[in-house]
Order: C-alpha cells, then structure tokens, then sequence
C-alpha cells in the first residue's frame, strides 16, 4: 500500500482529504507545518506529498526545491487557494510533479495520485536491480588502454574469491558493470546479484530496502517484507554510492558483515545471511572518515580489495571504441543503417573532458544519432562544449543559436517529454526549463 503524506495548516480541509484519499487504497499520514512534514518524511515511507503552498513556517514551492535534493524518489504535488503561472512554472522546475488549485483541480488529486506512485515505482526500480537477467562478463568491457585492462585483470583475479570488494572511480566509469562482471566470474554466479543505488533513497527507506521489515514496522507496513540483504542470500549485494549512507546504517550494515546476520524492522528475531559485498563510491572514504561521515570499520571491512576504475580523460584512446558501440547499440535498436563519425567530430570527442565519462559519453553519442539527418555525425551535431574542445563550431552560428536547435531537435525526438529530453541532453531537468524560456522554444508537439 502506498503512502500520501498532506502537509496543510487547515485541520478540516487536510482531515476531508486524508479520508477521500484513503478510501483510494493509500496509506495517509499529516502534518500541518513543512518542519512536521520534514519529521514525517525523515521518519516514514512516503511515496507523494500534497503540500499547500503557503503554510506558517515557509512556501511549499520552496520546500519541494530543497526536499527534493534530499528525497529524490518521493514525487511532490502542491495545491494552492490562488494560482499564478510564476509559481506554477518554477514549482516544476524546483522538482514538483504538478501545481494545482484548490477547489476547481480537486477531481485532479486521486488521478494524480495514481501517475505520481506509478512514477515513483518506476524509479525505485531503476534504483534497484533484482537478479537481472542481463549479465556482464569482463569480455563485455570495452576498451584496449592500459588503464582499462589493469582494472579488468585485478577484477577478474578477485572474481574468483569471495572478498569484498571496494570500486572506486568517478560518475560513470562503469563501477556496477565491473560488481556484475565480479560476480558472473565468481561462485556465486547461480545465485542472486541484487543493486541499490544508496544515494536515491532517504536514510529511513533505505533501511526498509536493504533489512526489510515486520508487518505493523511503520505506517503503512501492512505485510512482511525480506529486504535486499536477505534476497541476496548466497549471492552478492552491491551497494552503489556507498558514501552517501547515513552513519547510523553504516552501523547496522558493519554487522551483518561481521556477524552474518541482522534484524529486520519490527522483528525481535536475527536472520542468518551468506553475502558477499561489493561497494562503489565517487567520494574520498578516507576523506568522509576523517569528517566523521564514514565509520573507518565499516571502510576495512568494505576494503578487503580495491580496484580504481579510470576516468575516460585517463583512457581517451578508448573514446571511438565506445562511440562506435554506442552507434550500433542505437542503430540496433531503432532498426536503421549504422551511422559513422567523421573525423572532426571523433576528435573532438576525443579532445572533451568528460566529467560524465562513459555514461555522459552514450547520452552524446545518442543524442548526436537524433540530430543528424544523413548517415554520418558530424561536429555540429555535438553539444556545444565537445565542440569546443576542438575549435569545430562553424564560425557563422552562434552559440545561443547552436543551443537552440540542439534542445528543439532533442524535444523533437522526445515528443515533448522533457525528462528524457534533459537525459538526452546531459543536464538536469531545472536547467532544460531555464533554456526553454530563454529561448522560448515551444514544447507542443503532436503525440
């Protein structure tokens, strides 16, 4: 059952919608000021908030910008007794999943509803990967640098062990390809491999995914569930952005590494678990121990083999292989001829700092593979900043004007799906909305 958290200082109105809503199978929970509903968000499971918009202690359009930050995978919809298209327009850009008026929108709130869980389960699933049947194996890792076949000979010599291992390496560099590569090579490779990004979920939904729970934990526990830790009995774990884990979790995780076992929420009883580790993080763990953000313990006991995964900028001779298979994978999957890279665009790839690496590689390889209209990709197809790299900008476009049909093209493609379009272009969602007003670019197009 799922969890609609109200947050509105008029007892009668949110005590009206807490009973409508419910009738609707959801779980409700209330809080008439934003600090209780922050209590509430810090200490529950909610899956969508129905905030006011002016409340006594601040401005719900203020609060999504800053709850969001720190609640990624909960969706916020704010009702509001007078709206005006500026709020309206920057509570979606702070992250809101609509802004609705009071009274004449209220046959939108249980629809809305709806859309908002369903959002909020297809993100929960991207941030955890169950036993997926896609496999990786070291064969799969492209690249002929050094730097890369390093990192794949002291994976594919741990493999085999069943010590815990610690990847370390910057945003896209690959890190849960080499965990599931880890694990096809290893003994366990029968058994479930089980991922969880740590840094989407909220300290208290966090530890409800990885050590499950009793029915009556919480609001809203109304089954037993076995957390990530337990479905991954005998096979391995990985734990994507280990450093963003709340200290206290980090507390409980260090035993079931010590001791093979662990509570669940509400349970008085210990379950026995056989799993081996495998860790990522883009941060400084010997850096967050010394802040007191990470328990030095739990680092060694992570630590029991570290393997450094190179950035592109280390691996550049590696940049046509990737965009090649990237063109093929997207050749392939929408059944057109293989497009080629002229030789200035490659070297401007070639030439780009990518802060993304791999990951922001694909996004510009794909997006170039929407915008070119012949069979091969050019410069100009590029974001702005690759062209840079390599001095390719035609002399007679201005930056503003290369923006411009960049981002009408991408939404184009899109259909006027703005979150895609954001992914394909590499920025975040509140930046895409900037641009589109800036240069008023329209965004209506025919489904």
């Amino acid at each position: 059952m799922n969890t609609v958290l109200i947050i509105d200082d008029e007892e009668k109105l949110r005590s009206l919608m807490a009973r409508i809503i419910s009738l609707e199978n959801f779980t409700v929970v209330e809080a008439a000021t934003l600090n209780a509903g922050l209590k509430k968000l810090d200490s529950q499971n909610i899956d969508v908030v129905l905030c006011d918009v002016k409340l006594p202690d601040g401005n719900g359009v203020d609060f999504v910008k800053e709850a969001k930050q720190k609640f990624q995978l909960i969706e916020f919809i704010l009702l509001t007794a007078y709206g005006n298209i500026t709020d309206g327009v920057q509570a979606i850009k702070n992250g809101a999943f609509d802004y609705i008026i009071k009274g004449d929108d209220n046959n939108k709130i249980i629809p809305l509803l709806h859309q908002a869980v369903e959002k909020v389960t297809i993100q929960k699933q991207k941030a955890i990967s169950i036993s997926s049947k896609e496999k990786y194996h070291f064969d799969n890792i492209i690249g002929e640098s050094a730097a890369i076949k390093n990192a794949i000979q002291l994976a594919q010599k741990i493999a085999i062990t069943d010590i815990n291992v610690l990847l370390l390496g910057e945003t896209g560099t690959g890190k849960e390809v080499f965990a599931n590569a880890i694990h096809s090579n290893s003994k366990r490779n029968n058994q479930p491999f089980i991922a969880i990004n740590c840094s989407a979920f909220s300290k208290h939904l966090l530890e409800s995914e990885l050590f499950g729970y009793k029915v009556g934990a919480y609001t809203g526990a109304v089954k037993d569930k076995k957390g990530l830790i337990e479905l991954a009995n005998n096979g391995t774990l990985f734990l994507d952005e280990i450093g963003e884990m709340n200290v206290e979790l980090q507390a409980k995780l260090l035993r079931v590494l010590e001791n093979k076992e662990f509570i669940k929420l509400g349970d008085e009883k210990t379950t026995k678990v056989n799993i081996r580790v495998i860790a990522a993080t883009n941060r400084n763990l010997k850096t967050e121990i010394v802040k007191g953000n990470f328990r030095e313990d739990l680092f060694y006991r992570l630590n029991g083999f570290t393997i450094q995964l190179p950035s592109l900028k280390e691996r550049k001779e590696d940049i046509a292989l990737l965009a090649h298979y990237f063109l093929t994978l997207y050749a392939t999957k929408n059944n057109i001829d293989l497009l080629h890279i002229n030789s200035n665009a490659l070297q401007a790839l070639q030439q780009y700092e990518w802060k993304g690496n791999i990951r922001e590689l694909k996004n510009v390889i794909e997006c170039a593979a929407i915008l070119t209209d012949s069979k091969q990709i050019l410069a100009e197809h590029l974001p702005y900043e690759v062209q840079q790299s390599n001095n390719a900008i035609p002399n007679n476009l201005l930056l503003a004007t290369i923006e411009k049909q960049h981002i009408q093209k991408v939404l184009l493609h899109t259909k006027g799906n703005k979150t895609e379009t954001a992914k394909l272009l590499g920025i975040g969602l509140t930046t895409l909305y900037r641009k589109i007003e800036e240069y008023q670019i329209s965004y209506s197009f025919p489904k």
